[in-house]
C-alpha cells in the first residue's frame, strides 16, 4: 500500500517474500528480523508519516478482526492523491468483545478510532472506511441495544462520513487488527520532572520544508506565496536519499545537509579537536565543506565560534583583518612638494 513511498522496496523485502515462496520452511531468523524491523522503521517516518494539516479533511480506516481493532489516521492532500499517515493504533478485544457480532466489532473499530484520536477529529470533517457495508444500516436500526445508542451519541458528536470500502483494498487497518499480543493499560502519569518535558520538544531542522516538497511534492500550506516559490526554485539543488538530503554546492560537490542541533558540533571538530588546528573562521568553515557537509549559514557561524573559543581568546590570535588605528599622526603633502 505505500510501497510507493520506499525506495528500493523490493530489495528490503525480498527476505520476506522468499518465506512466502512454496515448500519454503518458516525460519524467522535475523536476516528476516532485520529486513522486517527496517520496513517498520521506513512505515513510522518521513514521507510516510506526517503531521496533521488542520484544513484538510481526516480519514479513517478502521478494521476488526475476530479478537483485536486496527485503525490508521490519515490525510490526502488532494483528490486522488495517496494518503499520508498521522497515526497508527491497534488493540486486542476483552473475552467479551470477542462475542459482538462482525457488524459491531466493525463499529467498535471505528468508535476506538475516534477516543483514540479525539484530539485531532474535534472540529474537522471526517471519512471512515470500514469494509462492512452492514455498518451503515446499523446506525439508523430503531431499535438498538442500550450499547449501541451509547456509540451512537459519541458519532454525532462529529462531523462523520461511513464509507464501504472492500477489505482487499483496506489491507493497511486490516493488518493491524491481526495483532497477537495483548495490550496493556499504562497508568497516566499527571507530574513530570521538568528535564523529560524539555526532552519532548524536538526543533523542525531548517531544510524541513525543502525536505517535504523533494520527498513527496507537499508545500507548507500556511507558507506565502513568494516563500512557496523559493522552495521549487531551490529544490532542484537537493536530492533526497532516505534517511538524509543532501545539496548539490555551486563548486560541483554534494554534500549532506545537517540540522541545526548538529551545527555546533560539527564545529567543534573542525576547529577545536586535536586536528582542528584553532584556525581562523574562513579555513573552519571550508574544513567543513571539505568533511562534506552543509547548511546555509556556514560561514557566518564559523565566525562566531571562532569569535567565541576560549584558547582563541587566551592565545591572542587576530579575529579579523581590520587595520590598527594610527598611533602617529598622519602627514600631509601638497601636490608639488619635493
Amino acid at each position: 500500500f505505500y510501497r510507493r513511498f520506499i525506495k528500493n522496496f523490493s530489495t528490503l523485502a525480498l527476505p520476506l517474500s522468499k518465506l512466502l515462496h512454496k515448500d519454503v520452511e518458516f525460519n524467522f531468523d535475523q536476516p528476516y528480523i532485520k529486513a522486517f524491523q527496517e520496513l517498520k522503521s521506513r512505515l513510522t517516518s518521513t514521507p510516510i508519516l506526517q503531521t496533521p494539516n488542520w484544513d484538510l479533511p481526516f480519514e479513517l480506516m478502521c478494521d476488526a478482526s475476530n479478537s483485536a481493532l486496527g485503525v490508521v489516521l490519515g490525510q490526502r492532500a488532494r483528490a486522488g492523491q495517496p494518503v499520508h499517515v498521522i497515526a497508527y493504533a491497534s488493540r486486542t478485544m476483552d473475552s467479551a468483545q470477542q462475542n459482538y457480532t462482525t457488524t459491531e466489532k466493525e463499529l467498535l473499530a471505528i468508535v476506538f478510532a475516534l477516543e483514540k484520536f479525539r484530539s485531532y477529529l474535534l472540529g474537522s470533517k471526517i471519512i471512515a472506511f470500514s469494509n462492512h457495508a452492514a455498518l451503515r444500516y446499523l446506525l439508523k436500526k430503531p431499535d438498538a441495544k442500550p450499547r449501541l445508542i451509547r456509540w451512537m451519541l459519541l458519532l454525532q458528536e462529529l462531523d462523520l462520513e461511513i464509507r464501504d470500502k472492500k477489505g482487499a483494498e483496506n489491507s493497511v487497518a486490516d493488518h493491524l487488527s491481526r495483532i497477537e499480543k495483548g495490550s496493556e493499560l499504562m497508568p497516566i502519569r499527571d507530574e513530570f520532572p521538568d528535564e523529560q518535558l524539555l526532552h519532548i520538544k524536538v526543533a523542525t531542522p531548517w531544510f524541513a520544508d525543502i525536505c517535504n516538497y523533494v520527498a513527496s511534492s507537499d508545500l507548507p500550506p500556511e507558507a506565502s506565496r513568494a516563500h512557496k516559490e523559493k522552495i521549487c526554485s531551490d529544490a532542484k539543488y537537493y536530492i533526497w536519499d532516505y534517511p538524509y538530503l543532501w545539496r548539490l554546492c555551486s563548486d560541483k560537490v554534494i554534500r549532506r545537509c545537517i540540522p541545526e542541533a548538529e551545527i555546533n558540533s560539527v564545529l567543534q571538530f573542525c576547529h577545536s579537536a586535536p586536528g582542528g588546528g584553532h584556525y581562523g573562521s574562513t579555513r573552519t568553515a571550508r574544513k567543513v565543506l571539505d568533511c562534506g557537509l552543509y547548511w546555509p549559514t556556514i560561514f557566518r557561524d564559523a565566525h562566531h565560534f571562532v569569535s567565541t573559543c576560549e584558547k582563541c581568546q587566551k592565545a591572542g590570535v587576530a579575529m579579523n583583518k581590520r587595520h590598527k588605528m594610527p598611533q602617529q599622526p598622519i602627514q600631509f603633502y601638497e601636490i608639488f612638494d619635493v
